[in-house]
């Protein structure tokens, strides 16, 4: 059994000896915590036991790739957790510091039935946490989360025989290789490399380079201490900085990722961030004039042009409207057959034949350049204008404490279930697949969800007529969730 945190605190003998882990930590479809208040180092020892002891209890082979993001305390986190997977008698691959998606790939490379990735993601510095997943391409989801929990908080990892340790070079060489083949673009590209000194610097100037794509470096230095922005294109701050940049440099576009790697963020070259969804759009459309009557699924959180675009309607496009998070995702994009599935933070879920199904913003950067290659005569500002506008704010997380936000969610959505009215208009429909959309008659929308990641909700707006109107939205929107004395400040507004 895990001991309360109360009994064991930072600067404790028993904060050396004894596991200490926050329950909140298990999220729906990965495991994040403040490092090392919310865990510390026996603790996620316990995590990699428990983990082990899923596998065995599964009957999946004891096999794992294991990696890290570049933070200065992603290594010790992963030695720690590479400890008790071994103590459950499994082999652990480790590849090194890595991407998130570099990690999945490992798991086709070198044929590994499991993968844990140890990376905070996008979250500050201060945090920690692990990706992993049985089946690939998929990740755990709540279910597998839910098992993982109990396993772990109720001590019941098991020790075994059979533990290995391999470390295995050239993971990093293979990816890359599996990346780009032998493309090459035939019209000149320049572009804004944007990677917030995270992970992603290690990777990106030369995945571009190998493209014959001319890079304009944007705070390409690795650096964990992360003087400039948390690297998170889906923040404002990190893509007004790419905007700037493009406007300086006079890039054909910009391309920002996430501290793991696995989202990509788009700013054009007239300096217009476009939010991720309506680059799905873009790469949407494209996509399904190659393979007509394809599926794409949406998240909750993105534009209602997936369903309602007329290019995407006269090619043939589903769209499915899914649960916003990345296990979910590529979940569904697996159980549908979709080709792609698109969230509104940046994750691109490309599969089969495009990609291998699980998000890689590495491999979204090669696909943008492909679909540049193909519209020689194109700008991406030009393929922005193309989609039928709509008036969108940026996602916005007003605070609700971990252990309070579900509750208070729920309380949000069976409000927000009696509302006849949002903006001035009528609701027509209001879907509860994962918060609550709240869909008005002419098709524009507003959103609130509890993140799975972090102590906040969720609140996201579009509207397809006006600024007017998406700000009225938001306004009752707002108006709803301020019901809840729960909520706090929004991280930002627009």
């Amino acid at each position: 059994m895990m001991k309360p945190l109360a009994e064991v605190t930072p600067n404790t003998w028993e904060f050396l000896r004894d596991a200490m882990i926050a329950p909140t930590g298990f999220r729906e479809y990965d495991a994040r915590w403040q490092y090392p208040e919310g865990i510390n180092l026996p603790g996620i020892t316990a995590l990699g036991l428990g983990l082990g002891t899923q596998m065995q209890r599964r009957g999946i082979e004891p096999v794992i790739a294991v990696g890290n993001d570049y933070r200065d305390y992603s290594l010790s986190i992963k030695n720690a957790l590479i400890l008790g997977l071994m103590q459950a008698g499994i082999h652990v691959k480790d590849i090194g510091p890595c991407l998130s998606p570099m990690a999945y790939f490992a798991q086709f490379h070198l044929d590994a039935p499991a993968v844990a990735m140890v990376t905070a993601s996008h979250n500050p510095n201060g945090w920690t946490g692990v990706k992993m997943g049985f089946e690939r391409p998929l990740t755990h989801g709540p279910e597998e989360m839910a098992e993982l929990r109990d396993i772990v908080l109720n001590g019941e990892g098991e020790a075994r025989p059979g533990g290995a340790y391999e470390f295995v070079d050239g993971v990093r060489e293979a990816y890359l290789d599996d990346l780009v083949g032998d493309f090459k673009m035939s019209r000149p590209l320049k572009v804004v490399c944007a990677t917030g000194n995270g992970t992603a610097s290690a990777f990106a100037p030369e995945l571009f380079a190998r493209m014959g794509v001319e890079v304009v470096a944007s705070h390409n230095e690795l650096d964990y201490t992360f003087p400039h922005y948390n690297p998170n294109p889906e923040a404002m701050e990190m893509l007004h900085d790419m905007s700037a940049s493009v406007k300086a440099s006079g890039a054909n576009f910009a391309l920002g990722f996430d501290g793991d790697g696995d989202r990509c963020g788009v700013v054009d070259d007239e300096g217009e961030e476009i939010f991720a969804d309506k680059v799905g759009v873009i790469m949407a459309r494209d996509l399904s004039a190659i393979y007509p009557d394809s599926i794409f699924v949406a998240d909750v959180k993105s534009t209602g042009l997936f369903a309602s675009d007329p290019v995407l309607q006269e090619n043939g496009a589903k769209a499915d409207y899914w649960k916003t998070g990345h296990s979910h995702m590529k979940r569904r994009v697996k159980e549908l057959g979709a080709l792609a599935g698109f969230e509104k933070s940046g994750h691109y879920f490309l599969a089969e034949p495009v990609g291998r199904g699980y998000d890689c913003g590495m491999r979204v950067a090669v696909e943008i350049c492909k679909l540049m290659d193909r519209h020689p005569d194109k700008s991406m500002s030009d393929l922005r204008r193309a989609l039928p506008h709509t008036y969108a704010t940026p996602t916005m997380s007003p605070y609700a404490a971990d252990e309070e936000k579900y509750d208070i969610l729920a309380r949000i959505v069976a409000k927000l279930e009696g509302v006849k009215e949002l903006g001035g208009r009528a609701v027509a429909e209001v879907v509860t697949v994962n918060g609550a959309r709240v869909i008005l008659d002419n098709g524009s929308w507003g959103l609130v969800r509890a993140s799975s990641n972090t102590p906040n909700l969720v609140v996201v707006c579009e509207s397809a007529e006006s600024e007017a109107e998406r700000r009225a939205i938001f306004a009752d929107l707002d108006r709803v969730i301020r019901s809840e004395p729960g909520v706090g400040e929004y991280d930002q507004v627009f």
